[in-house]
């Protein structure tokens, strides 16, 4: 039961930082006069989302390890976090795919969405929180401090923190059908719910994809 509260809290945590840095993400394009962006500026800016996301959950976490017996609570929160990444990644594939059935297998619109780039971020991020596992003091800074206590406070208000309550609750959910699908994986070799990308629906023909999928244990 601790463990699912752990994890329902981590799915709150998630939800109120992307609302955050929607915000942020907000004013900048009022700044930038909401200009394109170009693949090197939307990845640069994935690279400070994704490290403040690490350097938070971090925190959270560790706060957790230091109130309770609960001493895995900082590795659980670093399965979630990759958990959380890989997802992203995965619907983000899956949007490609669908643009690009459309559009009858061509992308007639830029799109910033690159795989290799996205593995980087992500590995880049990953690493960041695994650096924190043995220098837990280096992961105080202002920015995350300052994004750690508004996260909190923004839980503890009566309509927004019911909302991301919610959210958070949904997440438990999902993370527990990925957990269950991953055994059954190893147990069956097929998953408990089968769960397709865009292209995947459709006809059998289409062996040829420019995009491999990127199945998620879901």
């Amino acid at each position: 039961m601790e463990l699912l509260n752990y994890i329902f809290q981590l799915g709150v945590l998630f939800a109120i930082f992307g609302f955050i840095w929607g915000i942020f993400d907000f004013g900048l394009r009022l700044l930038t006069q909401a200009r394109p962006r170009r693949i090197a500026e939307d990845y640069f800016l994935k690279f400070l989302k994704y490290l403040f996301l690490s350097d938070v959950t971090f925190l959270f976490s560790y706060e957790k390890a230091n109130q309770t017996a609960f001493s895995y609570s900082v590795l659980i929160a670093g399965l979630i976090l990759l958990t959380y990444f890989i997802g992203k990644l995965q619907r983000q594939q899956n949007q490609l795919a669908f643009i690009k059935i459309m559009n009858q297998g061509q992308l007639n619109t830029p799109h910033s969405f690159n795989l290799r780039n996205e593995i980087i971020v992500i590995i880049l991020a990953c690493g960041l929180f695994t650096f924190f596992l043995f220098y837990p003091q280096t992961s105080s800074n202002p920015i995350s401090l300052w994004l750690h206590d508004a996260i909190l406070n923004i839980e503890d208000t009566p309509i927004f923190g019911f909302i991301f309550k919610v959210i958070g609750f949904f997440f438990l959910i999902s993370l527990i059908f990925k957990f269950l699908n991953f055994v059954f994986v190893l147990l069956t070799g097929n998953p408990l719910v089968q769960t397709r990308g865009f292209h995947n629906n459709q006809s059998q023909d289409q062996e040829n994809n420019d995009f491999d999928d990127f199945e998620e244990l879901n």
